[in-house]
């Protein structure tokens, strides 16, 4: 018995050391603190008492749950079962990746993260602001615009006299003389 006291109290010493050195390194909420020591110390018990597996298994999700979990309007988060517009950051604060969230649930690759309707909103936004269009063509030009421009640039050339540079009747008035720099400021 004064054994099993004694192991105790070494495992408590150990969760507390592995989450003071966890701390230091990682932001943690005050009121996050006791779970976190609690789960150590359960993960450190199992451990010494051989059974390297988790006492929560996970159950296999059906396709219906998978589908219902995807909405327009948000994505329903199997982890604390609200909807989300984008999992991506709520993922982040859990410490999982997409990858590993889909792993761990057992969801398909093609699993969205973004719910469809932030995608739409986010892209008509990008669209709105002029991003994704050609930077010759200037904010709110439509496509059909630009063609006309085109033409309307051929058909000027078209109508130009061929030799724009040639002198005409107004340049006969006006005298040139030559100048000579030779260089000095005056």
């Amino acid at each position: 018995m004064a054994a099993d006291i004694v192991k105790h109290d070494r495992l408590v010493t150990l969760a507390i050391e592995i989450v003071m050195a966890y701390v230091t390194r990682n932001h943690v909420q005050a009121t996050e603190l006791s779970g976190l020591l609690r789960d150590v110390h359960a993960g450190l018990l199992r451990l010494s008492s051989g059974s390297a597996e988790p006492t929560e298994v996970r159950r296999t999700l059906t396709a219906a749950e998978i589908r219902r979990s995807i909405r327009p309007e948000g994505l329903v988060s199997f982890e604390d079962g609200k909807a989300y517009k984008t999992l991506r950051r709520h993922l982040t604060k859990l410490g999982l990746t997409p990858d590993a969230y889909r792993a761990k649930w057992g969801l398909p690759a093609d699993y969205p993260m973004t719910a469809s309707a932030y995608s739409a909103q986010r892209s008509q936004l990008a669209l709105d602001r002029g991003l994704g269009r050609s930077r010759s063509l200037p904010f709110g030009t439509a496509e059909v615009e630009a063609d006309e421009a085109v033409v309307s640039g051929a058909q000027m050339a078209a109508d130009m006299p061929e030799q724009a540079d040639a002198p005409d009747a107004s340049d006969e008035g006006i005298t040139r003389e030559p100048f000579e720099d030779d260089g000095a400021a005056s």
